[in-house]
């Protein structure tokens, strides 16, 4: 993977300086460039000289299919907790002892894009992750920086690695087409408004299942997990919070139905996939609707899991009968079956749909150990999104959010025994649902640096009523083109 990485990241310096090169020009104000038109005498700024870069000229007679740089951001995300109740503590413990109560994250990315053919598209995601998160990641069913899951687990290479790489086709159904802008791995352009679309590669399920206006997004919104997707969500991802897989979805005005099926990996939290077996594999389907057109969104979510996760209720039964501390690792095998349903809703409620509040609700059977995401069967969150527009920062969000999470009975029973999941374990547990209430502001600094405060409060960490409440204060900043 260092490899690649670092093969992609030295084609990705040459197309990035030729296509940004050219997008310069491209981009100036239209007062800035020249104006020519029949009859008349060019004119031009006089501090602005005809564009001659001979860049210009060679991006112009590029190919449709070469690579363009669609953009690149910068994430930092700093967080520190304070000390808090906590009389005593396990192997994956919300902690903050031996420096883990504070912590600096970085997330570096360069995405591209190529128009292979008008109805086929395809694209090339590098990112560098560094940090490990408070509390390396562990602790939480909703943990508070969203960016973690793509670091895993803290003996993960901290070197560029492919995040996705993949091709999008689509079949248009219709001659209406909608705007497309520019963003990540998101080609400028237009699209049918009822279409057929494929999507394989590496990739992520989250980037076409579960989404969210409000709360999608921890670059620009909310922080915690509770707020990005659906906790009781168990979808297939390695460490880092991709897989390979494929997509196909019917789009229509109305509605969208996705189906989507996805590797797991061969181990609970792992980085690796078995491509020989093929056995390991989850499932989603997903229906969208829009029922008016004031902007009302509402997402349906089911999937099945099957990969070696283990049984908490036979991890149990063992521990009991040979006196030890039950183990789910002693009894993985091939099989094992997950399960759950979501709900998802956003509603726009003024300033263009700026505004708006959002909820989910999910459920999953929780029979089989946490494999993928986070350890955590039932799920609920509400919340709100308010324009700038009210005190003169129209390009700022405040953003309002509590969530809850919950545990099945062999769950908690297990981490009460003193087992340990893929992230949580105290050793005991008195058992609660675990709260998380955040709060940020988001301003924007120009055009391409944004700064966002933010604060969460965190009830009973790990589900436990034995330890805390946490505060943890954060600040965010983003530079992004």
């Amino acid at each position: 993977m260092r490899t690649l990485g670092n093969t992609c990241l030295t084609f990705i310096a040459v197309v990035f300086v030729v296509t940004t090169s050219a997008t310069a020009h491209a981009d100036k104000n239209p007062s800035e460039q020249v104006v020519k038109t029949p009859g008349t005498v060019a004119t031009s700024a006089p501090t602005q000289a005809a564009p001659t870069n001979s860049a210009l000229t060679a991006i112009e007679a590029l190919p449709d299919w070469f690579p363009k740089v669609l953009g690149g951001q910068f994430n930092g995300v700093y967080q520190s907790v304070p000390g808090f109740h906590t009389p005593y503590q396990g192997p994956n413990s919300f902690a903050t002892n031996d420096g883990k109560g504070r912590d600096f994250t970085q997330t570096y990315g360069l995405y591209l894009g190529s128009q292979l053919a008008p109805t086929l598209q395809a694209y090339l995601d590098l990112e560098l992750f560094r940090g490990n998160g408070i509390s390396n990641g562990t602790g939480l069913g909703g943990f508070v920086n969203g960016d973690v899951i793509r670091a895993g687990s803290s003996d993960l290479p901290k070197t560029p690695y492919v995040a996705r790489l993949f091709l999008r086709y689509f079949l248009p159904l219709s001659t209406e087409t909608e705007k497309v802008d520019r963003a990540m791995d998101q080609i400028p352009g237009s699209q049918p408004v009822s279409r057929w679309e494929v999507k394989a590669g590496k990739i992520a399920a989250v980037d076409d299942f579960d989404l969210n206006r409000y709360a999608n997004n921890n670059r620009t919104q909310f922080l915690n997990y509770d707020f990005l997707y659906n906790t009781a969500w168990d979808y297939a991802a390695d460490t880092r919070g991709y897989s390979y897989g494929l997509v196909t979805a019917l789009a229509q005005p109305r509605w969208r139905l996705a189906f989507g099926v996805y590797m797991e990996p061969n181990t609970g939290n792992g980085a690796n996939f078995d491509f020989i077996d093929m056995r390991e594999l989850g499932y989603n389907l997903e229906l969208t609707w829009k029922p008016n057109d004031t902007g009302t969104v509402v997402r349906l979510l089911s999937y099945f899991n099957e990969s070696r996760m283990g049984s908490y209720n036979a991890a149990l039964v063992q521990g009991r009968a040979t006196s030890t501390v039950p183990d789910l690792l002693t009894v993985e095998k091939q099989g094992g079956t997950k399960y759950g349903f979501g709900l998802n809703f956003e509603q726009p409620l003024a300033d263009e749909g700026e505004t708006g509040i959002f909820g989910r609700l999910g459920w999953n059977g929780g029979g089989h150990e946490s494999w993928a995401y986070v350890e955590s069967d039932r799920h609920a969150s509400l919340g709100v999104q308010v324009n700038g527009v009210h005190w003169g920062r129209k390009e700022d969000d405040l953003g309002l959010a509590y969530g809850v999470n919950g545990l099945s009975t062999p769950h908690k029973n297990y981490l009460a025994a003193g087992g340990n999941g893929i992230l949580l374990g105290d050793g005991r547990l008195n058992y609660g649902y675990e709260q998380a209430l955040e709060v940020y502001y988001r301003v924007q600094l120009g055009k391409y640096i944004q700064v966002s405060p933010d604060f969460q409060f965190i009830k009973n960490p790990g589900y436990n009523k034995d330890r805390g409440p946490a505060e943890v204060y954060g600040l965010r900043a983003r530079l992004n083109f």
